[in-house]
């Protein structure tokens, strides 16, 4: 298939691109950017006037809910929210049930996956088996099977030498480790940020020192082993200066954050809105401003959704007893959009954090448009308005603190190996 996207703005970070040019894509390639190669005959023509064009968007926390959560939110349903929300690549956590912790169920998640052909999924395998926190997985036999990385996802890891070995044990055959920092002991039954909403409320709380300390012992033994380490979903202003300090001192070190807490602070929890119960909290306008910085100076490397849809029943009950998560596959896009406006940063620099930026983190050759890359393309319209309501929303999970709010950016066509996956 041959397609050819005429009279669109082109925007590539890798290649510092910003300009209006055609796109030539060819055996699931991009053949050519500006003049048409050689020979070239469109079986499609796609008319971009009015439209970006730019990467497929790369999402590294996006949960799938399978293979055992099913009834939250089934593999069609978010791989066909991942392409209309304009993302062509994602990582998925691995605390589905059972944990990806032996190959055969990575591979078959990543099959059912190619059978779908919608989006590539890079999933991020278990550091111990079931979660435990007590015994390695084979990384070897996983990272053959398909994972990119190693992760606790949320679930506790207290024995620091489980931990080191770990680490070890990665850095030896250059794996990545990917951790949440928050301490369990000192969050335990937390479900808000320590703060005045909290205690007005009477919430459990989360302190910011839960951040801080857990974070502190994995910079600690991410020098004692050398460990390629990836901290997830960073949420206060502390961390994000301990992260800046740790870049300085040249670890081998990057930094995500949930585009959540980019936009909100506990002060949305407003009277126990459940859908502002997410892992980590929101946190205080101090901390969102220092996460804004931390983006924009280069400290934090990627925004993800950090998806994780949740059945309404699971959703309707007391915040505290709630169960943490919202989706958001779908509206990273114009979130971050409306970040660089609000920040006055240039839409190159921003769609850094959701294209090349993630894809370097995953150690994946996406995120750009050179001549010769996957032909992994989101088309959008950033003048089109829309209203987030829970009818409209492709993803089984409807949950998201930001039903009702008015967006800016639609996707209008995903292209996925050459090939439209999504068009509206």
């Amino acid at each position: 298939m041959n397609i050819h996207i005429k009279n669109g703005r082109l925007i590539d970070p890798k290649n510092k691109l910003d300009a209006r040019q055609d796109v030539y894509l060819s055996n699931r390639k991009i053949a050519a950017i500006g003049q048409a190669p050689e020979g070239f005959v469109a079986d499609q023509v796609i008319d971009a006037d009015g439209l970006i064009v730019m990467p497929g968007l790369v999402d590294v926390a996006v949960r799938l809910r399978e293979p055992g959560y099913e009834y939250k939110a089934t593999l069609e349903s978010e791989m066909l929210a991942a392409v209309a929300g304009g993302v062509t690549s994602l990582s998925c956590p691995p605390d589905t049930d059972p944990p990806l912790d032996e190959p055969g169920l990575v591979e078959m998640l990543k099959r059912r996956a190619r059978s779908l052909n919608q989006c590539r999924v890079f999933p991020v395998g278990a550091l111990t088996y079931g979660l435990k926190g007590a015994e390695l997985t084979e990384m070897i036999e996983l990272t053959d099977a398909g994972c990119m990385g190693f992760s606790q996802a949320d679930a506790p890891l207290t024995d620091t030498r489980v931990l080191m070995r770990a680490m070890q044990y990665a850095a030896t055959f250059g794996y990545r480790v990917w951790l949440r920092p928050q301490d369990s002991f000192l969050a335990k039954n937390g479900v808000a940020h320590d703060g005045v909403v909290a205690t007005r409320l009477g919430l459990p709380a989360i302190p910011v020192v839960a951040e801080t300390i857990a974070l502190a012992t994995m910079l600690q033994l991410a020098r004692e082993t050398g460990v390629s380490l990836h901290i997830c979903r960073i949420s206060s202003a502390a961390g994000v200066e301990m992260v800046r300090a740790a870049k300085r001192e040249g670890l081998k070190l990057t930094c995500d954050v949930s585009m959540n807490h980019v936009h909100l602070t506990d002060m949305d929890i407003g009277f126990f809105d459940a859908n502002c119960h997410l892992a980590p909290p929101l946190r205080s306008q101090r901390d969102r401003a220092a996460l804004r910085a931390g983006l924009a100076d280069g400290t934090i490397d990627a925004v993800c959704s950090n998806h994780s849809p949740v059945d309404d029943d699971a959703k309707l009950q007391p915040f505290a007893d709630a169960e943490a998560g919202a989706t958001g596959v779908e509206l990273l896009l114009p979130l971050v959009l409306k970040w660089a406006e609000q920040e006055g940063v240039p839409l190159v620099d921003a769609l850094a954090h959701i294209t090349l930026n993630p894809a370097q983190v995953l150690g994946v050759k996406m995120g750009h448009l050179s001549v010769g890359a996957h032909a992994d393309l989101c088309l959008f319209d950033p003048a089109a308005e829309w209203k987030v309501e829970a009818a409209t929303l492709r993803s089984q999970g409807k949950n998201t603190p930001f039903t009702g709010y008015e967006m800016r950016g639609r996707v209008r066509y995903t292209v996925l190996d050459g090939q439209v996956v999504f068009q509206q």
